[in-house]
């Protein structure tokens, strides 16, 4: 007798695991295509937000520092003065006290022309 209660018993748990084996599969599925197109757009999201300004940027950034010549007023490092002479991946720029600094052409965040340098200035009395 104890014996047919716990089949019985046993047999009612799982066939409850039984029928929820098939129901899973069929939403593992749908929720694998759902993970995967989440990833997609997160893909997207970040080429379109994040890569392409940032490529774009250091294309123009990289031209400049190409275009630079001498008499340029530049920042490398938060330090601003003029190109004195240009090297293969150097640039050598003179202080206002009249020093002169070596850098490297991937420090510099910024370069302007003398007539750009001129135009922007403020007039201080």
């Amino acid at each position: 007798m104890f014996r047919l209660f716990s089949l019985l018993v046993l047999s009612f748990f799982t066939s409850g695991l039984y029928a929820q084996d098939e129901a899973p599969a069929v939403r593992a599925q749908g929720s694998f295509w759902q993970t995967l197109i989440m990833i997609a757009i997160a893909i997207v999201f970040f080429y379109l937000i994040l890569w392409r300004p940032e490529q774009k940027r250091r294309k123009t950034m990289e031209a400049r520092r190409n275009s630079m010549k001498k008499g340029d007023i530049i920042t490398a490092m938060g330090i601003v003065g003029t190109v004195d002479k240009i090297k293969e991946a150097t640039v050598i720029v003179n202080m206002v006290d009249g020093s002169k600094i070596e850098f490297l052409k991937g420090a510099i965040t910024e370069v302007k022309s003398k007539e750009e340098a001129s135009e922007g200035e403020v007039v201080q009395k």
